[in-house]
C-alpha cells in the first residue's frame, strides 16, 4: 500500500471512529434528554409500600415513580395523621399497608381530580418523629415517615398551631351546573352516588367496594330518566371522587332541586339481613339497624380528614328549617311511591321506608331521600347489586316513580 492510500485510510478510520464518538454522546444525551422528559410528563404513582411498627411506633415508607409534594396535617376525635399530596395512582397491594400497631386504620384515595389523601387513623396519641424524602435511582423518590406515640398536650399543641383549610381543593369539575333562578318549567333531579374517593364506603363479604356500586346504579338511573323530558338530571359525581357530605347538599340547594336522591348499599354484622329501604329525614331513628346506618354514613367526613363542625352555615342548624312541612311531606310521599315500585320486583327489608338524621338529607327546602339498595354484608344482595341485569330493572322502576312524582309537582306549578 502506498504512501496516499495509506494515509487516506488513516483519515477515514479516524472519521469513522469520531463519528462514533459523537453518535454515542449524541444518544446519550437524547436518551437523557427523553428520560428527563417523560419522568416530568409521568403521572405521580405510588408503587410499592411498607408499614412496620408496634404500640409505640411505626414506620411507613412509599415509594414514587416521581417527586411527590408532600402536605402533612393532624386531627382529632379520633387522632389522626393526614397526608396529602397531587392526583396519585395507588398501585401497591392494600395489603401491604394494613393497619397494625399504632395505627387502627390506614385509608387512601383520590380527594378530586388533582388531589388524593391518605389518612392514618391512630390508637392513641402520636405525632410524625421525622419526614424524610429520598432520592433513588432512575428519578424515583422513597417518603419514610416515622411515627412514635407522645402526650396528649404535645398533640393538642400541633393541633393548634397547624394552619388547616378543610374544603378539599379541586380541578375542573362538570358534575356543578349552576342554574341560577329556577325555571318552573324544568324539573331538577339531582341524583347522589354515595361515597367515591379516599372513602370507599362499605365493603361487600366478596371485596365488592360501596361507592363503585352506587355510581354504577346511579349512571343507569340516569340512562332510565333519559326520556323523561323537560327534566334536568344532576349528578353529584360521575367518577371515583370525593365530595364531603356539606357539598353534597349544597348541590342540591344550588340546583334548586325539585328531588335530591342519595344512593348507598350498606353492610352490617347481620348476614342474613337483605332487601331494599327508603329513608326521609327525623332527627330520632326508626330502629337499632336504621341508626347504626346514619351514624356509619354521618362519619364520611371524618374518614376523608374533614371535621363534621365544618360545614357551612347553610347545613348548620339545618333541623330548624325542617320544620317547613311541605318539604317534609314531598320526601315521605316520594319515598312511599319508590317503596309501591319496588315491591314484588325488588327485596325489601321490613318497614322499608324508615326514617334517621341522614346529614345528606338535611337540605331545608329540596325533598330529600336516601336509598339503600341492599346490604353488601349479604352474599345475594352483594351479587344482585354486581349484576347490570339487576341495576336496569331498578333503575326503571325507580325512575317510573319519579316520574309519577314529577307529575304531582309540576301539576302544582
Amino acid at each position: 500500500m502506498n504512501t496516499h492510500i495509506k494515509s487516506r485510510h488513516m483519515i477515514l478510520q479516524r472519521a469513522f471512529s469520531r463519528t462514533l464518538v459523537f453518535l454515542f454522546f449524541a444518544g446519550c444525551y437524547l436518551a437523557g434528554a427523553q428520560q428527563t422528559f417523560a419522568q416530568d410528563s409521568k403521572e405521580l404513582v405510588a408503587d410499592v409500600a411498607r408499614l412496620i411498627g408496634d404500640d409505640n411506633r411505626a414506620r411507613l415508607l412509599i415509594e414514587f415513580n416521581n417527586e411527590p409534594k408532600v402536605s402533612i396535617r393532624y386531627l382529632d376525635t379520633p387522632y389522626r395523621i393526614v397526608i396529602d399530596l397531587k392526583k396519585t395512582k395507588f398501585n401497591f397491594l392494600p395489603e401491604d399497608l394494613e393497619p397494625r400497631g399504632i395505627l387502627a386504620d390506614l385509608r387512601y384515595g383520590s380527594m378530586s381530580d388533582v388531589s388524593s389523601r391518605m389518612v392514618l387513623t391512630l390508637k392513641q396519641s402520636a405525632v410524625l418523629e421525622s419526614e424524610e424524602l429520598q432520592e433513588l435511582e432512575d428519578g424515583r423518590y422513597r417518603l419514610v415517615l416515622d411515627i412514635s406515640s407522645a402526650p396528649e398536650s404535645v398533640f393538642e399543641s400541633i393541633l393548634t398551631d397547624q394552619k388547616w383549610d378543610s374544603r378539599p381543593k379541586s380541578g375542573k369539575s362538570s358534575r356543578v351546573l349552576l342554574s341560577g333562578k329556577q325555571d318552573t318549567n324544568t324539573f331538577v333531579i339531582v341524583l347522589d352516588a354515595g361515597h367515591g374517593g379516599i372513602d370507599g364506603g362499605a365493603e361487600g363479604r366478596n371485596g365488592t367496594s360501596e361507592k363503585k356500586v352506587t355510581l354504577a346504579f346511579v349512571l343507569a338511573l340516569r340512562d332510565a330518566l333519559a326520556d323523561l323530558g323537560d327534566a334536568k338530571v344532576v349528578l353529584t359525581r360521575d367518577s371515583d371522587k370525593f365530595i364531603s357530605l356539606a357539598s353534597r347538599v349544597q348541590i342540591a340547594r344550588r340546583e334548586h332541586a325539585d328531588l335530591f336522591i342519595s344512593v348507598h348499599a350498606d353492610s352490617i354484622r347481620q348476614r342474613n339481613l337483605r332487601g331494599a329501604s327508603v329513608y326521609t329525614l327525623s332527627q330520632k331513628a326508626t330502629d337499632a339497624v336504621t341508626e347504626s346506618l346514619a351514624e356509619s354514613e354521618n362519619l364520611t367526613d371524618v374518614i376523608a380528614g374533614l371535621q363534621i363542625e365544618d360545614a357551612s352555615d347553610e347545613v348548620t342548624g339545618i333541623l330548624i328549617d325542617l320544620a317547613r312541612r311541605e318539604t317534609k311531606q314531598f320526601s315521605e310521599s316520594v319515598a312511599d311511591q319508590i317503596v309501591g315500585s319496588f315491591k314484588g320486583q325488588v327485596q325489601l327489608i321490613n318497614n322499608p321506608h324508615r326514617r334517621a338524621g341522614f346529614r345528606v338529607l338535611q337540605a331545608p327546602d329540596v325533598p330529600s331521600i336516601l336509598i339503600e339498595l341492599g346490604f353488601l354484608s349479604n352474599l345475594t344482595d352483594e351479587k344482585l347489586l354486581s349484576n347490570p341485569e339487576w341495576r336496569s330493572k331498578a333503575a326503571k322502576l325507580l325512575a317510573q316513580s319519579i316520574t309519577d312524582y314529577k307529575s304531582v309537582v309540576m301539576q302544582s306549578r
